[in-house]
C-alpha cells in the first residue's frame, strides 16, 4: 500500500527517500538565554580547570615565593604593621594580588585566543546576547579569581595563622575586585589585535597598579606626591578594603572604597556590554 505525504517544506516534515524528516527552525529565546548563557560560562571555567596546574597552582607558587623573600627571609629584621606582624599584613594583599592578575588573565586570554585561533565565531553565532556574553565571561573570570584567592590564602595561612574578622569586606571586595579585573579583561582582550599588545597592558598598567596600592607598605608613610597618588589608585582601595576584613584596620575611607568599587563595575559592565553589542573588534 502506497502512502503519499503531502507537506510543505517551509513549515513541517518533508519526506526524503521515504523517511519524514523535521524542517529546522530557528530556536526562540524567550527572556535570558540560560542554556547559552551556562555554556558560555562553562567553557569558561572548564578553559582554566583543565591546566589548574598552571592556572591555579601556579599563582600559588609565585605567592609563596613573594612569602619567603619578604617574609622568611626577613624575620625577625621587620617590625610589625597596625599591630600585626609583617606576615599577616602582607598575607591579604598577596591574595589579592593573585585574585586580581587572574581575574584579568582569565577574560583577556580567552577573547584573544578566540581572535587569534579564530574561534570567535563559536559564541558569536549562537543567539546570545551581549548582556549573556558580558555575564558570562564576566563570571568566568570571577570564579577563576576567586578559586586562585581561595587556594593562596590556604597556602599562606601557615605563614601567618590570619584570621577573618570582617566577613562582608572580605567577601565584597574579594568579588569585587574579581570581577572589576574580569571587566578590564574582556575590553582588554577585544582591544588587542596580538598577544604583544595584550603583554603590554598587564606589564605596564595591571602590574603596577597591584604592586603600588600597598600591598607591602603603608601607603600614608609615603612621601608626597606618591602618597596622593597612591590614594588615586583604585586598586589600592580594593587591598585596603580586603586586608581591613583580615586585620580589622583600613589604611584608607572603608566608604570611598566600597562606593569606587560599585560605580567602576557597573561602568565597565556597561562598557563591556556596549562593546559586545556592536561587536567591536570582533564583527567590525
Amino acid at each position: 500500500m502506497n502512502v503519499q505525504t503531502s507537506v510543505e517544506a517551509s513549515s513541517g516534515p518533508a519526506a526524503v527517500s521515504g523517511v519524514l524528516q523535521p524542517t529546522l527552525e530557528p530556536r526562540e529565546y524567550h527572556g535570558l538565554n540560560w542554556l547559552g548563557f551556562r555554556t558560555l560560562y562553562k567553557k569558561e571555567v572548564q578553559r582554566f580547570t583543565k591546566i589548574w596546574i598552571q592556572t591555579i597552582l601556579g599563582p600559588v607558587v609565585t605567592t609563596l615565593l613573594y612569602m619567603v623573600v619578604f617574609v622568611v627571609a626577613m624575620s625577625g629584621a621587620r617590625p610589625g604593621i597596625e599591630g600585626v606582624s609583617f606576615a599577616i599584613f602582607v598575607a591579604p594583599g598577596l591574595t589579592m594580588m593573585g585574585m586580581l592578575n587572574n581575574a584579568f588573565a582569565n577574560t583577556s586570554s580567552s577573547l584573544m585566543q578566540g581572535k587569534v585561533m579564530g574561534t570567535a565565531f563559536d559564541f558569536l553565532a549562537p543567539p546570545i546576547s551581549a548582556l549573556e556574553l558580558t555575564v558570562a565571561f564576566a563570571a568566568g573570570g570571577v570564579t577563576r579569581g576567586i578559586m586562585v584567592g581561595l587556594a593562596t590564602a590556604a597556602s599562606v595561612w601557615p605563614f601567618g595563622h590570619f584570621g577573618i574578622t570582617h566577613w562582608w569586606a572580605v567577601l565584597y571586595f574579594g568579588f569585587g575586585a574579581s570581577l572589576m579585573l574580569s571587566l578590564i579583561g574582556i575590553i582588554a582582550g577585544l582591544w588587542a589585535d596580538k598577544f604583544d599588545q595584550m603583554a603590554a597592558v598587564t606589564g605596564f598598567i595591571v602590574m603596577p597598579l597591584t604592586f603600588l596600592s600597598g600591598t607591602f607598605y603603608l601607603v600614608e608613610r609615603l612621601p608626597e606626591p606618591f602618597r596622593t597618588i597612591s590614594y588615586a589608585n583604585p586598586f589600592f582601595y580594593l587591598i585596603d578594603g580586603f586586608r581591613y576584613g583580615f586585620i580589622g584596620h583600613a589604611n584608607g575611607s572603608l566608604m570611598i572604597g566600597v562606593i569606587l568599587t560599585a560605580v567602576i563595575n557597573l561602568a565597565l559592565g556597561l562598557l563591556c556590554y556596549r562593546l559586545f553589542r556592536i561587536g567591536w573588534k570582533l564583527k567590525t
